[in-house]
């Protein structure tokens, strides 16, 4: 890798101007016609309701207070560094015991290290906490080039730990962040004492694809399996557009701010627990539009996007490593769940729980320490 080694102090300041902008920018949306009867701002049918979404909008104008979400945010250690010649935004939340054990947290799209807010000082007793943000997302902006995918941030990640001075670390993830984790630990087995992941229901959906379908399933739970395989099926239009056509979708989030509140809102209905509950029913609204905030001043909409891009033509498997700890927690879970992602029962630690969703740390931070601790408690 071409580096430096240099850790750089970071505080986040967002410029006035984008503020005012963003202001103004929010005032003078222009909204779709209304069509009849859709009028219901908890049917997201046909995605996000113009109702609901005019709501999340107005208090993203005037009740939302981003200066007090960026105290809160800059109370955390904070630092930039540049990797293979990307720039990468890292919190670094030291634990007061210096023994306990370092764990690396990492996050998926539509999330950022927002997303750990809520879980990071659950964790820091026994922790010191580590969370890089992807190329391309938050302050890991802007991109450096092409190129940017699972296998290459993770080769930066282990990186990172390495600057930051520790030899082994634990390491948990979520949707990206599970497949960063898992290769971790395929590639740096002797510095890895164990991933942890946080799953849920929604992986179902993709037994046929990415999963095999298991033996022996009755009627009954063949069909279960189809109804979800139809659901994440009719969730792909994001996943189509930032796959094959990131340029395009990242023109309208970096001009839009409520096309970027749509985008990424929409996904706290569709892949939470909370199936008849709005997204700020489920999880708190003003963590949720400091997420989306986040996104737009860093333009991140478009270069998340191309993220996506690259993993699609990467061809990269998930990676495991036979001699790494594994532990998973499944939220919003089904009884198939672990037939489907561990028929051998090979993960030494397996939780299930009827909470929370796609975005543990924020649907459920308490559980999800508990259960993080509880694994790596487990392994030491």
């Amino acid at each position: 890798m071409n580096t430096t080694d240099a850790l750089t102090p970071f505080r986040i300041d967002v410029p006035q101007a984008d503020l005012d902008d963003l202001h103004e920018r929010l005032a003078r949306t222009r909204w779709p016609a209304p069509v009849p009867g859709r009028d219901d701002r908890a049917d997201f049918s046909r995605g996000i309701p113009t109702v609901y979404l005019k709501e999340l909008a107005d208090h993203w104008r005037d009740g939302f207070d981003w200066r007090a979400q960026e105290a809160a945010l800059n109370t955390r250690e904070q630092l930039t560094t540049v990797v293979d010649g990307q720039t990468f935004h890292v919190v670094h939340a030291r634990s007061a015991n210096p023994d306990a054990t370092p764990i690396l947290l990492s996050h998926g799209w539509p999330g950022s290290f927002v997303e750990y807010q809520r879980l990071v000082p659950l964790l820091t007793d026994d922790f010191h906490v580590v969370v890089p943000s992807l190329p391309g997302f938050g302050f890991s902006t802007p991109l450096s080039g092409t190129g940017w995918e699972v296998a290459r941030a993770t080769e930066a990640y282990a990186e990172i730990m390495t600057r930051l001075g520790y030899g082994r670390f634990a390491a948990h993830g979520t949707d990206i962040g599970s497949g960063v984790v898992g290769r971790l630990a395929a590639r740096h087995p002797e510095r890895v004492v164990g991933t942890h992941v946080g799953a849920d229901r929604r992986l179902l959906g993709f037994v046929g694809d990415k999963f095999p379908r298991p033996g022996g399933l009755s009627d009954e739970e063949t069909a279960q399996i189809e109804e979800i395989r139809a659901v994440v099926a009719a969730e792909r239009g994001y996943l189509e557009m930032q796959n094959h056509r990131p340029d395009t979708i990242g023109a309208a989030l970096t001009d839009s701010p409520v096309g970027q509140l749509a985008w990424i809102a929409e996904k706290f209905r569709t892949e939470t627990g909370g199936a008849s509950r709005t997204p700020d029913e489920t999880v708190d609204r003003d963590q949720l539009l400091a997420n989306v905030s986040l996104y737009w001043f860093t333009r991140a909409g478009a270069s998340s996007a191309q993220f996506y891009y690259e993993g699609e033509r990467a061809g990269l498997d998930w990676a495991v490593a036979g001699g790494v700890p594994s532990g998973w927690a499944v939220f919003d879970t089904h009884p198939l769940v672990r037939r489907v992602l561990d028929p051998g029962q090979a993960a030494g630690h397996w939780s299930e729980f009827a909470e929370g969703g796609h975005f543990p740390a924020m649907e459920a931070p308490k559980l999800l320490a508990d259960d993080i601790r509880t694994f790596v408690r487990g392994i030491s």
